[in-house]
């Protein structure tokens, strides 16, 4: 069985495609007809509107599905390759479950793949959360965006401010009340007229900073069904969110127990 609170009001069937990813929207259409789900306690067999603290139980058992596979490991990190549609929380768990005590470092969206780090100890925790913080070290992805952009290559700072009510974030141009300040550099790789293939840095990492960030200058991730062109997704046959963390490089100091490290590459095909 699946059981959660909800944390807003909103309507089932998006508390449960956000929360519970091995459930697909017909499976749970389904789920409402054969009467497993329950809120609060009783059943409903219509997609009703959930307020703040609803207890929501649905009995359905997801087969296990393999989140990830381990680029590397040496004792100290775990580096691996998670796959699309599975949020960067339920990796932890899973690999809780197989390697024991892992401690957890930075997130990527649920539906962006790639690269993701984890620590196996305490000190390597620390050297690691460190670096992401201090951004020291260097964070490349793979994006496919609707049309080419005019600049074959840029860094671009702009502000970011979070729309905790919609789960959401907003780019401009100018300082605003509670922004943050962005810098995301990218290069064109290839197109093909409709679309192009960039390398994206990531200077800053703010909450959805590449998806929000490409498409405030008209360029969004194709597939992305909140930040990008909806219409433009269908057209071309975009069902998922081309976006892919594909590399970092670490830098340690020589006084760091990682030192080791130091200017060593993970890589991971998009």
């Amino acid at each position: 069985m699946i059981n959660f609170y909800a944390d807003k009001n909103q309507k089932l069937s998006k508390a449960v495609m956000r929360d519970c990813e091995n459930i697909s929207y017909s499976a749970f259409r389904k789920l409402l007809r054969n009467k497993d789900v329950k809120v609060n306690g009783v059943r409903v067999k219509d997609d009703v509107l959930l307020k703040v603290r609803d207890l929501v139980e649905i009995y359905y058992e997801p087969a296990k599905s393999k989140k990830y596979d381990v680029v590397y490991s040496d004792g100290n990190i775990l580096v691996v390759n998670k796959k699309s549609g599975y949020s960067s929380e339920s990796v932890f768990r899973d690999l809780c479950e197989e390697y024991g005590k892992v401690k957890f470092i930075h997130r990527l969206d649920r539906n962006t793949a790639g690269i993701m780090v984890f620590a196996t100890n305490e000190f390597s925790e620390t050297e690691l959360l460190k670096g992401f913080k201090e951004r020291t070290f260097d964070k490349f992805y793979s994006a496919r965006v609707r049309g080419v952009p005019e600049k074959k290559e840029d860094v671009m700072t702009a502000y970011l401010v979070k729309d905790a009510d919609n789960g959401t974030v907003k780019v401009s141009k100018v300082p605003k009340k509670g922004a943050v300040r962005i810098v995301t550099g990218y290069k064109v790789v290839s197109d093909d007229g409709k679309t192009a293939e960039l390398k994206v840095r990531l200077f800053t990492g703010k909450t959805h900073q590449i998806r929000a960030h490409l498409a405030f200058i008209g360029h969004p991730i194709v597939g992305d069904g909140k930040y990008g062109d909806n219409a433009f997704n269908k057209e071309i046959g975009a069902k998922s969110q081309m976006l892919c963390a594909t590399e970092i490089v670490f830098h340690f100091g020589k006084d760091s127990r990682l030192y080791y490290l130091d200017g060593k590459s993970f890589k991971v095909d998009n």
